[in-house]
């Protein structure tokens, strides 16, 4: 029997006008479901909910407050993007949106901030080179691994410590569930847009851009929904 449903719209349960990240008591849970589990070094990152809105860990491993953050975006409520949306077909939007808020749609981040500066939350939401795109972030992970700056460089390694956590990109990766949005030699991401360099906009300049673009979340996320439902099924 699965312990969550991956085609929970986790909208559902969220008070109208609040946002699920914080406010969804099954996204939560869902969460705690799955990121409680062993680290790459064998060791328990066991997650609690003693912590109003946010998963909360505390062990020999050290002490980490979480919050979700959504994967997927349909940039509907961007501006600078209503041109393009505005030629899709009826409900269309509204289709991809809703899977987005599937489990499969969400990660967790540390939440705390240090030396009040932006947690990585706000600062892939706020850095115009990543525009809350996962596949950049998960890019900015790469190359953290590997000791190289990205426009997350400075937030990164403020947050060492949760990193540390899985070792190397393949445990970061492996971890949360991630396998289909990288290659299987883990050295390159699969990107959502096409991709040379951070200088380049991170958003759709057209229609046909953004329905690749739309196609290839579409395609990561039921992937890795269906990957959070067999390993559910293992918990």
């Amino acid at each position: 029997m699965d312990k969550l449903d991956i085609t929970f719209n986790v909208f559902s349960d969220t008070p109208k006008g609040k946002d699920p990240d914080t406010y969804s008591p099954t996204l939560r849970k869902y969460h705690q479901i799955l990121w409680s589990k062993l680290l790459p070094d064998g060791r328990m990152f066991e997650l609690d909910l003693d912590t109003p809105k946010l998963l909360h860990h505390k062990s020999d491993i050290g002490e980490f407050f979480l919050s979700s953050d959504a994967i997927g975006h349909t940039y509907k409520n961007v501006k600078k993007m209503s041109h393009i949306l505005d030629q899709l077909r009826p409900g269309e939007i509204d289709t991809f949106f809703d899977l987005c808020t599937t489990i499969g749609g969400f990660i967790i981040f540390p939440s705390k901030q240090i030396n009040r500066k932006m947690t990585i939350n706000g600062s892939r939401g706020v850095n115009h080179r990543i525009q809350d795109r996962f596949d950049l972030t998960l890019e900015c992970i790469r190359r953290y691994y590997l000791k190289e700056t990205s426009p997350l460089s400075e937030t990164f390694n403020r947050y060492s410590s949760f990193f540390s956590l899985f070792k190397n990109f393949k445990g970061y990766v492996d971890f949360f569930l991630l396998q289909d949005l990288v290659e299987p030699n883990y050295t390159k991401i699969k990107f959502w847009h096409p991709f040379e360099s951070f200088d380049n906009s991170p958003l759709p300049n057209d229609i046909d851009e953004y329905y690749l673009f739309k196609d290839k979340v579409v395609k990561f996320i039921t992937s890795r929904n269906e990957r959070i439902k067999r390993f559910s099924r293992n918990i």
